[in-house]
């Protein structure tokens, strides 16, 4: 199967094979070093500052996400949040469910957050800012830097969950004075899902200090306290954390996060020229773009039946929408292991639909 999702991606055969190998113990100095390595290269990658720390959490993205709210946040609060798809919309029910007052910037899908709209919020005490950097669900890319303007005018804490958005598109979290960014390990990680990262700034850390968390498992102090022994407080998904150590390593030995981002970009523009070059029937949805994934509304056929026909007849994984994009939106990634042939085949498999009347 060709995997074009947005998660689980295409893994490469180095991590693969780690994957296959027998997991070992890690209550061990061995396996501290890994973490502690992990840490600083994700550091690294995330433009971090100095005193940054990384929490790797034994779950999904939701996992962290809801530790962040839980964890940083409190109903001494009043926090903006960004609602323009089914991932914001997760930020927004995270927010209710732990009673953080809030409001919810609603946008109507596929469209960019503009400065005009943040306007009315200038100056009105909001405390917090949280918003996904790239709303996956319809390939929208928010514009980061004035998202960032708006958070030092107003003194906001900036939280973005950057889990498809992290070694795809340009992130800086100290140039941008982000406190707390949220990725995953099945993303441009492309490791197996079960590991999400939560990486944070100085300040949010103390923010953590001062709070007391009513769950242990998601606990932030507690993932803190035991990450400066490079461990875990519970047992964690320790074979997927050695494959992101391997997947780590990987992407610095290529260069880093730029050239990693670099790829993804050229992976994006390939397909989207390939599409435009075939005059295909699907039209882009989003008004801005990321490089990790193009939404696409099919103009002929349903979003979901061509999902199917290209997993059943050509074994290939496109990314289907649920709720009311189900027919509308469909994606395709570029994150994980791909190459420009790999498109290909699909382009191939468009033009045969199209040929069998399916397009």
């Amino acid at each position: 199967m060709l995997n074009f999702t947005v998660g689980p991606v295409m893994s490469s055969e180095t991590v693969r094979a780690v994957g296959a190998e027998q997991v070992p113990y890690f209550r061990t100095a061995e396996f501290s070093a890994l973490m502690k390595e992990n840490e600083a290269l994700v550091k690294e990658f995330a433009g971090a500052e100095e005193n940054a720390r990384v929490a790797f959490i034994t779950g999904s993205g939701t996992a962290s996400m809801e530790s962040v709210i839980m964890n940083v946040l409190t109903p001494r609060d009043r926090a903006l949040v960004v609602d323009g798809g089914s991932f914001g919309h997760r930020f927004v029910e995270l927010l209710e469910l732990h009673e953080i007052p809030h409001t919810v910037i609603k946008l109507p899908h596929g469209t960019a957050l503009r400065e005009e709209r943040l306007k009315e919020f200038e100056g009105q005490g909001y405390t917090a800012f949280v918003v996904n950097t790239h709303e996956t669900s319809t390939g929208v890319l928010y514009d980061m830097p004035m998202i960032s303007a708006f958070c030092k005018r107003n003194g906001c804490l900036f939280i973005a969950d950057s889990i498809s958005a992290f070694l795809a598109d340009p992130f800086d979290m100290k140039e941008l004075g982000v406190d707390i960014m949220i990725t995953g390990s099945q993303k441009a990680l492309a490791c197996p899902p079960g590991i999400s990262l939560i990486v944070l700034s100085e300040r949010s850390i103390r923010r953590v200090e001062e709070n007391r968390c009513k769950c242990m498992y998601l606990d932030l102090n507690l993932a803190l306290e035991n990450g400066e022994r490079g461990q875990t407080p519970f047992t964690p998904a320790v074979g997927i954390l050695r494959q992101i150590h391997t997947r780590l390593l990987e992407i610095k030995e290529h260069g880093g996060a730029e050239a990693e981002i670099r790829r993804t970009g050229n992976l994006a523009q390939y397909f989207r020229n390939r599409l435009a070059e075939e005059k295909l029937p699907f039209e882009i949805v989003s008004e801005a773009m990321s490089n990790a994934v193009t939404p696409l509304r099919p103009l002929t056929a349903s979003a979901y039946d061509i999902f199917l026909t290209m997993k059943d007849e050509y074994g290939i994984w496109i990314c289907p929408n649920g709720g009311e994009m189900r027919d509308t939106v469909f994606r395709v990634g570029h994150i994980g292991d791909l190459k420009e042939e790999d498109y290909d085949v699909l382009i191939d498999a468009f033009l045969d639909m199209r040929k069998r009347g399916l397009l």
